[in-house]
Order: C-alpha cells, then structure tokens, then sequence
C-alpha cells in the first residue's frame, strides 16, 4: 500500500483515537478520585487546621481484596478454569474427545501459558475499581504460542456510548512496548520494518495516580520508560 495512503489512514485513526479518549475524560477523572479512596496513602492535611487526619478508612480495598479472592478460586480452580459439555447425542467416543479438549486446555493454561494466572489476579483487582477490565488472547510469533495479556481500562479506548464490544465501530488498545520488544516483532513480521523513533511517554492521570500510590516518581519513570514506545491499533 502507498506510503501516502498509510500516512491518511494513521492520521484519521489518531484523530478519531484522540476523540475517543477525550469523551471518557469523565471517566478517568471519576476513575482517578476514586483511586485515594482505597486508603493505601496517608495525606499530611493542613485544612480546616494544621494536622488535621488525612486517614481514609480502607473500606473500599477491604472489598476489592473480598471480591478478587472468591473470584480467583471460583474462575481459576486448582483442576483448572476449563470445563466442557457435549451438545447433542452422548457417545463415548465424543465425550473422551471433549475430555481431551479440557485437559488440553487445561495445560496450556496452566502451565503452558505462564502470564495467564498472575494477569488474571491482577485483572480481578481492577476490576472492581475501574467498572471494566479486559484479556486480550492472541498468537505471539515470539512465543510460539497464545498469550492471555489483562488490558487495563484505561489501556482500551472506544467510543464513550457504545454499548457493545462487538457491535463497537472502534476499538482502541494502546499498548507499551519497549524498544528492544518492537525490534522482535518487526523481524518476526509482525510490524512493518520502518524507522522507530522513541518520544516521550504520555502522560496519564490514571497512570500518574497508581504510580502515586506506589510510591514511584514521574521524573524516575520516564527515565526508565524513555525508550518506551506506545502503539495504537
């Protein structure tokens, strides 16, 4: 496809990604006040006097916490989370192939597929939090096999009144990559093989509030993160 045509078509992606973004601001503000709720973060308050308690009763992480562990044992049991039923006539023959599917699946999730079991944990604390929370599975020419990544809600961008993933006319997932991790894709054939140029991260206000609540600097993480590229698609 001519260059030209591609530069049109980013362009207008972006632009509508950009849109998109700024009809959930929001969201994100809503999103990011919520976050000092959770109690984790002790504020030094000088209003209405000097000293006054900055102490917030951790109410809501005690209920992430709650919700996260009756999740992870319901969906990740220790036989694994894969279950199967035959539809239709029951002959040994189908019901030994649906077992073999289910121990397959199985395997590869549990032990194939490494990131499956902490990503999900971790999507199961945000969840609650942010309303939202997404996995993208995928074929990775590097691993040689599908992957099961947790997607953030602020990570994945649609238009704000859709109602629907499926019936969505975009759907936007921004995706952090070191440069090295792009290079690998390129020469698997992933990603077309054209000049990367690093730029600053984006700065978030999600993003800044949880690296707030972790107790990391924004001056210290973009010196980690300057070769860090984020892609849209």
């Amino acid at each position: 496809m001519d260059d030209r045509v591609l530069g049109r078509m980013s362009a207008q992606l972006v632009q509508d990604y950009k849109r998109d973004k700024v009809s959930r601001s929001d969201w994100e503000q809503a999103y990011t006040q919520g976050l000092d709720l959770l109690g984790f973060k002790y504020v030094l308050n000088t209003r209405p006097f000097q000293g006054a308690s900055g102490v917030t009763h951790p109410l809501l992480s005690e209920a992430v916490t709650q919700f996260q562990a009756q999740a992870y044992k319901e969906l990740l049991p220790s036989d694994g989370p894969v279950r199967t039923t035959v539809i239709g006539a029951q002959t040994k023959e189908v019901e030994d192939q649906a077992t073999r599917v289910k121990d397959f699946m199985n395997y590869m999730l549990m032990e194939e597929m490494e990131e499956y079991t902490p990503d999900t944990d971790q999507l199961l604390f945000y969840l609650p939090l942010a309303g939202s929370a997404f996995k993208k599975i995928y074929y990775d020419e590097i691993k040689q096999r599908a992957v099961a990544k947790f997607v953030p809600a602020e990570d994945l961008i649609v238009p704000y009144y859709a109602t629907d993933l499926k019936d969505c006319e975009r759907i936007t997932h921004v995706v952090k990559m070191s440069e090295n991790d792009v290079l690998k894709q390129q020469k698997a054939g992933f990603y077309r093989d054209v000049e990367l140029i690093p730029k600053q991260a984006e700065k978030s206000p999600i993003q800044d509030k949880l690296n707030e609540l972790e107790g990391v600097k924004w001056k210290v993480l973009n010196l980690l993160e300057k070769k860090n590229i984020n892609i849209i698609f």
